[in-house]
């Protein structure tokens, strides 16, 4: 909500933060395996992706924000489950993502 023609810190944080409509459309986009494809373990694993380079640039700015700390370390959990799943069932699939991600070594 705006306060006399300033936004509040907290809609400055919600945009830092999360994921903008766009780029999660845009995620859904690039790795979904056929057109109404929303829930697949790569599209998952990107949108988390993108989650965390939000919060990247969060921590930049507020290095003892533990409470989203927490947070970052829920995602990060997430996101190596999903990878393992699908390392688990399909490697070209997990090799093909985690090379278009950069995520891993």
């Amino acid at each position: 909500m705006s306060v006399g023609g300033r936004s509040s810190d907290s809609e400055n944080n919600n945009l830092e933060i999360g994921v903008s409509v766009g780029t999660r459309e845009e995620a859904v986009r690039k790795y979904r395996t056929h057109d109404k494809d929303t829930g697949s373990p790569e599209v998952q694993v990107a949108v988390l992706t993108h989650r965390l380079e939000g919060l990247k640039r969060h921590f930049e700015k507020h290095k003892l924000d533990k409470h989203s700390q927490r947070g970052l370390l829920q995602i990060v959990s997430k996101r190596k489950r999903l990878l393992g799943y699908l390392r688990d069932q399909d490697v070209n699939r997990y090799r093909k993502l985690i090379a278009d991600l950069g995520i891993r070594k």
